[in-house]
């Protein structure tokens, strides 16, 4: 059965389209950006802090859905710059042991969200 996963601890959405989909056990994700969910603003200018904010709006999501970071078994990456890889993957790193990291994708693209410079979403299962 799909379950509807919201939390006022990450971004609302600014569409049709839900935080987290649940569905037999399998949390999807949509793409968190680095917008404070306090403030409602965007955090940018920075890429560490843009993915530590995206990073934290991701552990918000599997908190609601009773999951952390360790139930993550892949994720997706977007980037508007290959150059942010390397710090955008030393953020990212530190929430994940190394040895039973997700899968994941990494990929440059034109243009994301609000101009943001990364996006990132996961798949996860309890």
């Amino acid at each position: 059965m799909k379950k509807i996963i919201e939390t006022h601890n990450a971004p609302a959405p600014i569409g049709p389209y839900s935080q987290a989909v649940v569905f037999d056990d399998t949390l999807y994700t949509s793409g968190q950006i680095a917008i404070d969910p306090a403030t409602g603003e965007l955090i940018s200018g920075d890429i560490t802090m843009e993915t530590k904010q995206v990073m934290h709006n991701i552990g918000a999501v599997l908190k609601a859905a009773g999951m952390d970071f360790q139930n993550v078994l892949k994720t997706s990456i977007f980037i508007k710059d290959m150059n942010d890889f390397q710090k955008i993957n030393e953020v990212y790193g530190s929430f994940f042991d190394e040895a039973t990291a997700p899968a994941r994708e990494t990929v440059e693209v034109a243009r994301l969200p609000k101009d943001v410079n990364v996006e990132i979403s996961v798949l996860a299962r309890k």
